[in-house]
C-alpha cells in the first residue's frame, strides 16, 4: 500500500477533488486525502497523503501557506474570481508606491476575515457555494486569520501581482477584494497560485503528466515520508518493548521525562512510529501508523 505525500502541482480548471481522484485512479492507491482545497481556476501545491500518511493530514493542514495571485480593479464578481459575473464596477484607482505600501501594510498581521458565500463552508449540511447558486445568502462568522507577508510583484494600472504568506484559513479572493476596496475601487482574483505550502517551501512539485508517465512505466511517484511534515514536533526514540506497548494503545514511560506535548515517535531501529502526547513523564499514543515509515 502506498503510503507517503505527494506534491502536486495542481493545473487549472479541475477541481482539488478531481485531481485527487485522477491520482488515485493513476497509482491505484486505496486511501488516499487532499490538504487544503485549491478553487479550479488555481494552480500550485496541493499535498496528497497517501495510505497511513493520511493520518497526519490535518497536521498539515494548519501549516502557513504561499501565494502568489493577481487582482483585476475595477470590476467584482459574484464569486470573487474570474469565473463568475461582473456585479459591480468602478473606476480605477491611481496608484503610487508610497500609498500601494501603506494600503498592503494595513493587511499584515492578525485581523478577521468573513468567509465568501462562495466556499466549501457548510450550513445546515450545505455547501455555502450552493446556497450562494441559488441566490441564498447567508450570515458568516468571521474567523481570526493572519497574514505574515503581503509584497506586491508587479503593478499595472488595472492590475496588482502580489505574494502573501498567510495562515490556515484564509480566502486570498476576500483578500483580494478587500485590498481593491482600500484602493478606492473593486477587484476580483484573476489568477492564483500556491507556491507552498509548511513544511514543504523548498520541496519540488510534480505535474499530473509526470505523475502519468511514471506510473506508465510502472514506477511509483516520488513520495516524501509521513515524519518530514511534522518537523517542528519532537522526536522520541522509544524501546522495541516500548514500541509494542504503543502500538496495543498503551502508554509508555517517557525516555525524556521533561518532555510535555506531541511527539514524533520511532524505535529503535529509526522506523516513525506515529505520534504520541508526553506529559508527567510518559508518552500516550495519539495517531500510530499500522506500518512503520520512515526507515
Amino acid at each position: 500500500m502506498l503510503s507517503g505525500v505527494l506534491l502536486l502541482d495542481k493545473p487549472a480548471g479541475l477541481s482539488s477533488n478531481g485531481a485527487l481522484q485522477r491520482v488515485r485512479r493513476l497509482t491505484g492507491a486505496e486511501k488516499a486525502g487532499h490538504v487544503g482545497s485549491l478553487d479550479p481556476l488555481a494552480t500550485g501545491m496541493l499535498p496528497i497523503c497517501f495510505g497511513e500518511a493520511t493520518k497526519i493530514a490535518g497536521e498539515l493542514a494548519g501549516g502557513r501557506k504561499r501565494y502568489r495571485f493577481a487582482i483585476a480593479l475595477g470590476t467584482a464578481t459574484d464569486t470573487g474570481d474570474r469565473e463568475g459575473a461582473v456585479i459591480e464596477r468602478a473606476p480605477l484607482p491611481s496608484l503610487d508606491a508610497d500609498s500601494l505600501a501603506r494600503v498592503l501594510a494595513r493587511f499584515r498581521g492578525q485581523q478577521l476575515q468573513v468567509p465568501p458565500m462562495y466556499s466549501a463552508l457548510k450550513r445546515g449540511g450545505q455547501p455555502l457555494y450552493r446556497l450562494a447558486r441559488a441566490g441564498v445568502t447567508v450570515e458568516r462568522s468571521p474567523r481570526q486569520i493572519e497574514i505574515d507577508q503581503l509584497e506586491a510583484v508587479a503593478v499595472d494600472p488595472a492590475a496588482l501581482e502580489l505574494e502573501a504568506l498567510c495562515s490556515k484559513g484564509t480566502y486570498i479572493r476576500v483578500l483580494a477584494a478587500d485590498i481593491a476596496q482600500a484602493l478606492g475601487t473593486c477587484g476580483h482574483v484573476s489568477s492564483l497560485r500556491r507556491l507552498s505550502v509548511a513544511p514543504f517551501e523548498d520541496a519540488p512539485m510534480h505535474t499530473l503528466e509526470a505523475i502519468e508517465e511514471l506510473c506508465r512505466i510502472g514506477r511509483v511517484p516520488p513520495l516524501i515520508a509521513a515524519d518530514r511534515a511534522l518537523p517542528n514536533l519532537p522526536a522520541v526514540t522509544v524501546t522495541g518493548a516500548a514500541a509494542t506497548s504503543l502500538a496495543h494503545g498503551q502508554a509508555v514511560a517517557s525516555p525524556e521525562p521533561q518532555l510535555a506535548g506531541r511527539v514524533r515517535l520511532y524505535d529503535p531501529w529509526g522506523r516513525f512510529l506515529g505520534l504520541g502526547e508526553a506529559a508527567g513523564g510518559a508518552v500516550r499514543p495519539r495517531r500510530m501508523f499500522l506500518v512503520a515509515e520512515g526507515a
